[in-house]
């Protein structure tokens, strides 16, 4: 069985927001595939930055078809940073998790 597993730590993420600032729109986007033994996958994977909030949005699609999607935020205000992420496995069970982070 594949597991594909991220961790983004909200440390990690405020960092990167304190390091941005308050600059103009900060997109990435990135794709990949493959094929094994047991079939073929694809991902995708976006995000950016602006006014001090940093959003991502990713999804991978398994050999069997199932699709786990990732999408999550960070706003920092005032010495604070909030992290907020959301993941929705291929039967539709969802994962809410939330931190903060105080510089």
């Amino acid at each position: 069985m594949l597991v594909i597993r991220t961790f983004l730590s909200a440390a990690a993420i405020a960092a990167m927001v304190m390091a941005i600032g308050a600059s103009s729109a900060q997109a990435w986007t990135r794709s990949a595939s493959g094929s094994g033994p047991r079939g073929s996958w694809s991902s995708t994977h976006s995000g950016g930055c602006a006014g001090g909030t940093c959003s991502h949005t990713s999804s991978f699609t398994g050999p069997r078809g199932g699709t786990y999607t990732n999408s999550g935020s960070t706003a920092c205000a005032g010495g604070s940073c909030t992290h907020t992420v959301t993941t929705t496995g291929p039967y539709g069970g969802t994962i809410n998790r939330s931190s903060t982070f105080t510089r």
